[in-house]
């Protein structure tokens, strides 16, 4: 297990402003490749979006309370997550793009990013109900740190963490998205339960942030990519690690409600004893979302990180996803290269990697999502949240045990 996993049944109230600089990838941290799980590529020296110079990320984590839900009181389980392009003293614009596998979701900017191709300010994760709130945060940001332009539109995106968290609490503030974006660095990036990721379900076992990065030679130049994911999408019976199914080898509880004297407030799961722990759900149940950020420096135009923004989607195959009709599977994918070269009062001089050379990048986009996802999964842990309900951890053991046995 993970130096930072925890059972979350009981909390004290705590605001946790967690820096990117947080010794969270240390040599002591289990991560997936740690499980044995064989990912194709190699990584950056942080395994991370912020190994593309420049990219720096913050989060604000929000738990208090336990036990039953009380509207605009608790339990609290959700945040919100800041990446900079090129970092929070920067008001310099990236080339960007977005794709959609499936819209149950929001992420906002989205119209003005298609019809320019520029990625201005910060781009945020948050809960579902709190998108508002970041999104009129993130103006505010850009308008203090005199970013060029009468009006902004920024990228601000969402998945649903209702299931452990107070959601119509609306517990995340403009001062929290603020914060996130302050306290954002290039170090290692927290994963699993942290920021934006505190509430997330992913795979059926508890989620949240998870990233990772592979570094590519192509043309004789040598490149990186980093992805970072809000997880928060799939079913426990679809999930697949190397191509192999889990829901029939991993001995792990369901999701359910740890209190039988606290009335469910979602009857979608059952109660954790034994009479009911077998109870059908995942016909009730939704799918879930995901959210993912592609970083890059290799020199991409709009139509070029278009392609790139639609390949986490073959990430999600592999893991045995199928993009379902409540899932929001939105993402987003930007360009570092030529740091001041987009002038959209002037003239612009960028250059671009041919589209014949483009097929690198493509593969190893998938294969860094991929291990962005199952990263979340193994940082995040057990969680208990509203009415008890809990969400419980990824068995690593029995993960490393099958990839042993293979």
């Amino acid at each position: 297990m993970s130096v930072f996993k925890s059972t979350l049944a009981t909390v004290v109230v705590l605001v946790v402003a967690a820096q990117g600089c947080v010794a969270a990838q240390d040599s002591s941290e289990v991560r997936a490749r740690d499980l044995g799980i064989p990912f194709e590529g190699t990584p950056g020296a942080l395994n991370a979006i912020t190994d593309v110079v420049g990219v720096e990320v913050g989060h604000v984590t929000l738990i208090s309370g336990d036990g039953v839900l009380k509207v605009g009181e608790g339990p609290v389980r959700t945040g919100v997550t800041a990446v900079h392009p090129r970092g929070k003293n920067s008001t310099s614009p990236v080339f960007g793009a977005w794709f959609t596998l499936n819209a149950s979701g929001e992420m906002t900017g989205t119209t003005w990013l298609e019809e320019r191709g520029i990625v201005d300010g910060p781009i945020l994760i948050t809960n579902t109900h709190s998108v508002g709130v970041v999104r009129d945060a993130a103006v505010g940001w850009m308008v203090d740190h005199g970013w060029p332009a009468i009006w902004h539109a920024p990228v601000v995106a969402e998945t649903y963490d209702g299931v452990l968290n107070d959601i119509n609490g609306f517990h995340v503030t403009k001062a929290h998205a603020l914060e996130a974006m302050a306290i954002a660095d290039d170090g290692p990036v927290e994963e699993g339960v942290v920021g934006g990721g505190t509430g997330m379900v992913c795979n059926g076992f508890k989620g949240g942030i998870g990233t990772a990065s592979r570094v590519f030679k192509q043309g004789g130049k040598t490149y990186t990519v980093g992805v970072l994911v809000q997880c928060n999408y799939g079913r426990r019976s679809e999930l697949r690690l190397d191509g192999i199914t889990m829901d029939d080898k991993l001995a792990a509880a369901p999701i359910c409600y740890s209190d039988r004297a606290i009335p469910r407030h979602n009857t979608w799961f059952p109660y954790c004893s034994k009479a009911t722990a077998n109870e059908m759900i995942s016909e009730k149940t939704r799918d879930g979302s995901i959210i993912i950020i592609v970083a890059t420096d290799m020199p991409l135009l709009p139509h070029q990180l278009k392609r790139v923004a639609k390949r986490p989607s073959l990430a999600l195959g592999r893991l045995g996803a199928t993009s379902g009709d409540g899932s929001g599977d939105i993402f987003i994918a930007f360009s570092t290269a030529g740091d001041g070269d987009i002038d959209e009062n002037a003239m612009s001089s960028v250059k671009m990697v041919a589209n014949n050379h483009l097929s690198v990048i493509f593969r190893v986009v998938a294969n860094a999502t991929e291990e962005a996802i199952v990263n979340a999964m193994v940082a995040a842990e057990t969680t208990v949240g509203i009415g008890g309900i809990r969400v419980p951890e990824l068995p690593e053991d029995q993960v490393k045990q099958i990839m042993m046995r293979k």
